[in-house]
């Protein structure tokens, strides 16, 4: 491990699955949000929630406070777990960033490579991007702003222990989403991507478009209703659509003949 903490939830994935799936979290959170996803996923597939450093069971641990210092920790963490079995990765907002990236460096580097990346709530190009002043605002004016998005469960923003784990985590994660600027580059491997409707952090109406030309394999958007934080109260339907595809990825790779045929 690259830290002295735990990247990974669980820390080892199931050995009964056949395909291991990377889950990167929103800004200011953990693995906590993907908690329902080990049980709505198949048993083929093993996921791990990943949690950065200054949060949940890493909180003694410093924050990254820019973008690329974290996505060579998260790479190095994330090349350090492999094994033989084919992986994806999923990330939302913030976590979408970051995977987006880490795919692209673990295919320029030419060692193991996702079979497919899922990006939610987040395009490079379109959305919303923290500047240094709205990562320091003061708290009032910050808890405004994520209650206002749905950041965190109700019960969080009257809870002044939990509000000081929260706070903080965030204020680094929205310094690291503001740190990264576009440069348009894409992947080769299959990518899909999924939103909400009314997500009030996607400043241009054609935002997720601009994911086809990322990858020459892009399987296309998925909408759902509902805001930024969609994909909570959409996660069955996120989980098995993603899944689908992941599963048919890895059958083509498994038997390459049966994809030539037009499988």
């Amino acid at each position: 491990m690259s830290s002295e903490g735990h990247w990974f939830h669980p820390v080892e994935p199931s050995p009964d699955a056949s395909i291991r799936l990377f889950l990167l979290p929103h800004a200011g959170s953990g693995a906590i949000i993907y908690r329902d996803w080990e049980r709505l996923l198949p048993p083929d597939i093993a996921p791990q929630a990943v949690t950065l450093p200054g949060r949940h069971n890493r909180r003694e641990e410093q924050t990254y406070e820019n973008f690329w210092p974290l996505l060579d920790a998260l790479h190095e963490a994330v090349l350090n777990d492999l094994d033989e079995r084919p992986f994806a990765l999923f990330g939302h907002c913030l976590g979408a960033q970051l995977a987006f990236r880490l795919a692209i460096r673990m295919e320029e580097e030419g060692g193991p490579a996702p079979l497919m990346a899922g990006m939610s709530g987040w395009s490079p190009v379109g959305f919303f991007k923290p500047t240094e002043e709205q990562s320091r605002m003061p708290e009032p004016e910050l808890i405004e702003w994520i209650k206002k998005l749905g950041s965190f469960p109700a019960e969080v923003y009257d809870n002044p222990e939990m509000l000081a784990l929260v706070v903080p985590a965030l204020r680094s994660d929205l310094r690291v989403a503001g740190d990264y600027d576009d440069d348009g580059a894409g992947v080769t491997c299959p990518l899909a991507s999924y939103g909400g409707r009314s997500d009030p952090l996607q400043e241009a109406p054609d935002a997720m478009t601009h994911w086809a030309g990322r990858s020459p394999a892009y399987l296309g958007h998925s909408e759902y209703e509902g805001g930024h934080f969609y994909i909570d109260t959409h996660a069955a339907a996120v989980t098995a659509h993603f899944a689908h595809r992941l599963q048919r990825l890895a059958a083509a790779r498994a038997c390459p003949a049966d994809q030539a045929a037009g499988m």
